[in-house]
């Protein structure tokens, strides 16, 4: 049977006052990878944010692996962190450090302290994304689709359950925005959840998945067309 990883119930998110989607209901199962779509402003990363405890969840009940968004404490978003990998569309790689600096500033923010244990998680994940050779390289001497493949296997450092990508395409061309998708395929085929936002539906039909659409403060499932 299927497990659930993330659960909302009569939810609404709000920021600055204003509401951005109300009585969302939602329910995803490990292992699923599911779009999110929109305009701007219809919601999309406020729910992500939501989702990873950048907004507080201040009405409904909401619950991911095995945290309780309602009554989470600030103390505790670091430890969901480490079981929720995020992916941003601009990717947030720090500039003065190499790619390799860049993992250890994570691992050490995130409890690591063995040497040896962080060197050999680094090689892992940059492995996954195909980046072994990178890790020396400074972020400017990346292209912006090597960049984003740096981001994703940073999220991957403390082996989260859940990957979320908030527009993790937006700022690539075409043809690298499918290279970049393939990963998060990839990934989800061995076993990680992933919720992607994104603006690009071009992929969607390229690469079918369930998806929700956030429009008129509400969030819900939409049928993709078959060409």
């Amino acid at each position: 049977m299927s497990q659930s990883v993330l659960s909302l119930k009569n939810v609404n998110i709000y920021q600055e006052g204003k509401t951005i989607l109300s009585d969302v209901n939602l329910e995803v199962n490990h292992g699923e990878f599911i779009y999110i779509i929109g305009k701007t402003g219809s919601g999309k990363s406020s729910l992500l944010k939501t989702l990873y405890a950048d907004l507080a969840l201040t009405e409904g009940e909401g619950k991911i692996v095995e945290f309780d968004l309602a009554t989470l404490k600030e103390d505790d978003i670091p430890f969901l962190r480490r079981k929720i990998g995020i992916v941003f569309q601009d990717f947030k790689l720090l500039p003065d450090r190499t790619v390799k600096d860049n993992m250890l500033f994570v691992l050490r923010a995130t409890g690591w302290v063995d040497q040896d244990g962080m060197d050999n998680q680094i090689n892992e994940v940059l492995d996954k994304v195909n980046m072994k050779d990178f890790a020396n390289k400074m972020p400017h001497q990346l292209s912006g689709g090597e960049q984003q493949r740096i981001a994703i296997a940073r999220a991957l450092l403390n082996d989260p359950e859940f990957i979320l990508a908030d527009e993790p395409t937006g700022n690539l061309d075409p043809q690298t925005s499918a290279e970049v998708l393939e990963v998060l395929r990839k990934i989800n085929a061995n076993g990680k959840t992933v919720i992607m936002a994104t603006h690009d539906y071009a992929l969607l039909i390229k690469f079918p998945n369930k998806t929700l659409k956030c429009e008129d403060a509400k969030i819900f499932e939409v049928v993709q067309r078959t060409v």
